[in-house]
This record gives structure tokens, C-alpha cells and sequence, in this order.
């Protein structure tokens, strides 16, 4: 993945002078040695923090070995004013933890009591308007607190993201899915650039891209992803254009920003101009961390690409699109298990999730804009594009962040997996199964008036994106509750 950050994080202890400053530092190894076991990498402050000059020390340590996300590690009680100094002039993720005490041998010269410290410490951190990432249980044994800094590394590489993104959107929202559209102004809040921009520039950044030596390597590139799949080898040349021109015009244009993502208009007219759908060079760009959302859906892409962040993996963009028809529900029961009927649905779109997350993956032509534009064609032309093929079966988890009418930012998580079962469909699709799905539809999606897309992670992502969301400020983040507890609107009878 090339468009999102790497995560060099690094640990630093802190220590209270009426406590012994030899317990943080040997607590503080005794994490770094862990982490070294596991393979996660971690680089050790040398300077313990026990008041402000320590900070400035820390800092000038801590800028030189170019850390970009920080663990706050209370070795014992700790200095909550110096410590919550640093962590407000570090101004990247900061993660606090504490240390448990580890023998009832040792409860007189090594009590540490960061338990109570900690405490301390996050009533400071209130004071100085701070939102650092603090674990669901955030004390623990060295092995314990390097399974927390796991968890804080992908919370970390989303928030720094955020702060270095940039939205590139082509087009108007199309009026038939007015659902997409949102405002902006929230996406400023949370530190994302939007650069918005015509159709007209798209077909023009296209049609300046004609000739780059670039096409022939991309397009020889998509055969080779394709294999079998490779159907329509006369449109990869057009495909290959298009995505040069997408990536030049991301290079160009993304100014004091690191990274890029695209929410672009890709019908009706897009076919008539440029002769295919984009559908596969969107799927391209997903696995390369650089999701472009259809329907100028500006917070679909950006829910993508938090995604991608939290994972490391390609993300989706579905539709959340159909039900299970009841034959196929019965007839598949052996795979389907405990699920209810409506807990499952089908996430579709036209062809745009990335190879490597599909079973047989191939150019296909997208039917329902074919119905539409070419009824008496023979063959279709300018509607090909799409790369189709069942869903692999795995876990996933779907993600939207998306702004209310009056600019509130809300935001949804639900873990679930995609089955090994036939869709008997067209398009990219999966029968996807996701407890309390139907409860969840309603009460969620449909109660909170959210859009039909749904971001797609493919692994488990929900404790990475609801800390994250935390930490951004989101104070609505739904889940998909499970049936012993009722939704605020829930008719209990």
C-alpha cells in the first residue's frame, strides 16, 4: 500500500520524583524487550520524564529519531503536568498506558501505583483539551502493554492520514443518488482537504494523458493481473490511460498534502466520452491505497480509505444491496449456521472491488447502464469495464463517516464475513453476514439516515475504527447491536 503512512513509533517513560526513577526505566525495557519478541517495532526514548525540562529533552530525542507516534508509558505514578506537556507539544498520536505491579513480592520499593497515576494523568490531559488513545483497560504486564501498542499503531496511522489527505472529486453528485451528497465543511474540521473539479476537467486531464509512455506499461500490467479474466483486451489500452491520467493528476495537484483519493462521476455521460466504465482502474487504485469512490461520493472514499489505513488491505465501496432470496437461504443452510435470514444481505457494486478480494475476477460489461445505453446493441461497447466475480469469503468489516444535513459527523461499524456462497449474481458480489443485520439496517442505516454505500474492510477492523472515531471527536458512532440491547428508537414490543 503506497498512499497511506508508515507508523515509526517510539516509547517513553515517565516518573514521578518522589517515586524511584530506576522502576519506570526498567518497566519501560522490559516493554521494548517484549515488543522485540513479537516483531513490533518500537523505539526506546532514552530520556525518562520527571519535569519540564525533560520535555524539551524528550522532544529534540524524539524529533531526531523522527518518531510519529508516541506511547506515554507510566512506569510509576508519574509527573501528570510534564507528562501531558509532552504529549500536547508532541502534536502526532499519543497513546497513554500504565504499568500493573507484577509480584506481591515486591509492594515497597516496587509499588509503582500508575494505576492512580494514570488517573492523574487523564483528568490533565482534560484540561489541556487533549484526546490521546487511551486503552479499554489501559494498565497492564509488559506483555500486556505491548499487545496495546498493536492496537494503537493502526488508530495512529489513520489520524495522521487524515491530517494529510486530500479528496480530489469530479463531478456533481448525480441527482438519482442525491444520497451521496453531504457537506463539506465537517471534512475541514477533521483536518481533510477537498479539491472539487468538473467533469469536463476529468475527460480533460484523460485526453491529455494520450501518448504518455506510461499506458502501454500499465495496460501490459493489467493483463497480466487479469489472466483468464482478460476479455476484452482491446479496452485495456483506454482502461491504462485513464488511470495514468488519474495518478499524474493526484501527483500534480496534491500541493501541501502527502495523500490522495478520488470521488468521481462515472455516469451517465462518462461512457458516451470516454467509452468504458472505470470500474476496474477504480479497483487498481483501491489496492494501491488509493480508493476512488463512484457517484462523486466523497465521504464513501474517504470511509474507504480510513479503512485501508486500519488494515493495510485493498478497501471496497458496496452498495448494501439486496436481500438473500429464501431458496438460496435454505439451500446454503450447512454454510450459513446460526445466522438469521436477516442478518444476511448482499453487498454489490459493478465491478470495482480489487482483484486480489475476488474468485475469478474478469472484465465484464457493467448490465444495468448497458439496458440503458445500449438496448440494441449486439455486443456491448462503451458500458464494458467492470471487473465482476464472487467476493472471496473471509471476515470484513463495514464503515461509513459520514456528515448529517446540518454538518454533524456521524459514523458506523459492524463486523461481520463474507460466505462461501454462489450470489448467483452479476457485478462484484458477496452474500455477506453481519448479526443483527436486519435490526441494525433499520435502526442504524435507515434511522440515521445514512447512504446506501458502505465502506468495506477486509479483516476485523471495529476496535482500530471506533477508537479511531473516538479520538477524532465523532460522538455518534453506532454498532450493530445485539439483541439483548434495544436501540433508542426500538419498538420493545
Amino acid at each position: 500500500m503506497e498512499n497511506i503512512p508508515k507508523i515509526n513509533p517510539g516509547i517513553i517513560a515517565v516518573s514521578r520524583d518522589c517515586f524511584p526513577i530506576e522502576l519506570s526505566r526498567k518497566r519501560r525495557k522490559a516493554v521494548v524487550a517484549e515488543c522485540k519478541s513479537k516483531n513490533l517495532p518500537i523505539i526506546e526514548i532514552e530520556t525518562i520524564i520527571e519535569n519540564e525540562k525533560d520535555v524539551l529533552k524528550a522532544l529534540k530525542e524524539i524529533n531526531k529519531k523522527n518518531i510519529n507516534a508516541l506511547v506515554i508509558y507510566l512506569g510509576n505514578f508519574g509527573p501528570e503536568g510534564p507528562t501531558t506537556m509532552l504529549a500536547q507539544k508532541f502534536t502526532h498520536p499519543v497513546m497513554f498506558a500504565a504499568a500493573a505491579e507484577e509480584t506481591g513480592k515486591d509492594l515497597i520499593q516496587g509499588r509503582g501505583d500508575a494505576y492512580c497515576g494514570l488517573l492523574s494523568t487523564s483528568y490533565n490531559a482534560g484540561l489541556r483539551q487533549l484526546k490521546p488513545y487511551i486503552p479499554e483497560y489501559p494498565v497492564g504486564t509488559a506483555s500486556e502493554i505491548t499487545n496495546m501498542i498493536k492496537d494503537f499503531i493502526p488508530v495512529a496511522r489513520i489520524l495522521i492520514a487524515l491530517k494529510k489527505l486530500k479528496i480530489f472529486a469530479f463531478g456533481p453528485r448525480p441527482f438519482d443518488f442525491v444520497t451521496c451528497n453531504a457537506p463539506i465543511k465537517p471534512l475541514y474540521d477533521i483536518g481533510v482537504e477537498v479539491m472539487e473539479n468538473s467533469e469536463l476537467d476529468l475527460y480533460d486531464i484523460y485526453k491529455s494523458a494520450e501518448g504518455n509512455p506510461n499506458i502501454k506499461k500499465v495496460a501490459s500490467d493489467m493483463a497480466k493481473e487479469l489472466g483468464r479474466g482478460n476479455t476484452y483486451p482491446d479496452i485495456l489500452n483506454k482502461l491504462a490511460q485513464y488511470e495514468v491520467a488519474l495518478t499524474k493528476f493526484m501527483e500534480d495537484n496534491l500541493g501541501a498534502s502527502e495523500y490522495g483519493i478520488f470521488a468521481n462521476k462515472c455516469w451517465p455521460s462518462f461512457e458516451k466520452y470516454f467509452g468504458f466504465v472505470p470500474c476496474y482502474v477504480n479497483s487498481r487504485l483501491a489496492a494501491r491505497g488509493i480508493p476512488v469512490s463512484c457517484e462523486t461520493d466523497i465521504y464513501g472514499t474517504l470511509s474507504e480509505f480510513i479503512a485501508a489505513c486500519a488494515t493495510e488491505l485493498p478497501p471496497a465501496i458496496l452498495d448494501i444491496n439486496n436481500t438473500v432470496p429464501p431458496d438460496i437461504y435454505k439451500k446454503e443452510k450447512s454454510k450459513i449456521g446460526k445466522y438469521k435470514h436477516t442478518d444476511l444481505f448482499m453487498g454489490f457494486h459493478c465491478g470495482n472491488v480489487s482483484s486480489c478480494c475476488l474468485l475469478n475476477g474478469a472484465i465484464k460489461f457493467q448490465l444495468i447502464m448497458n439496458r440503458l445505453m445500449e438496448p440494441d446493441k449486439k455486443e456491448p461497447d462503451i458500458t464494458r469495464g467492470t471487473l465482476e466475480g464472487q467476493i472471496k469469503p473471509g471476515n470484513i468489516t463495514l464503515f461509513r463517516l459520514q456528515s448529517t444535513a446540518d454538518t454533524i459527523l456521524r459514523s458506523y461499524v459492524a463486523e461481520g464475513e463474507v460466505l462461501d456462497i454462489d450470489p448467483k449474481s452479476f457485478g462484484s458480489i458477496g452474500v455477506f453476514a453481519v448479526k443483527e443485520m436486519g435490526r441494525f439496517y433499520r435502526h442504524v442505516l435507515i434511522g440515521k439516515k445514512f447512504p446506501h454505500h458502505t465502506g468495506v474492510a477486509f479483516r476485523h477492523a471495529g476496535k482500530t475504527l471506533f477508537a479511531a472515531m473516538k479520538i477524532l471527536g465523532i460522538a455518534d458512532v453506532s454498532f450493530n447491536q445485539p439483541e439483548s440491547m434495544l436501540y433508542p428508537d426500538e419498538n420493545p414490543f
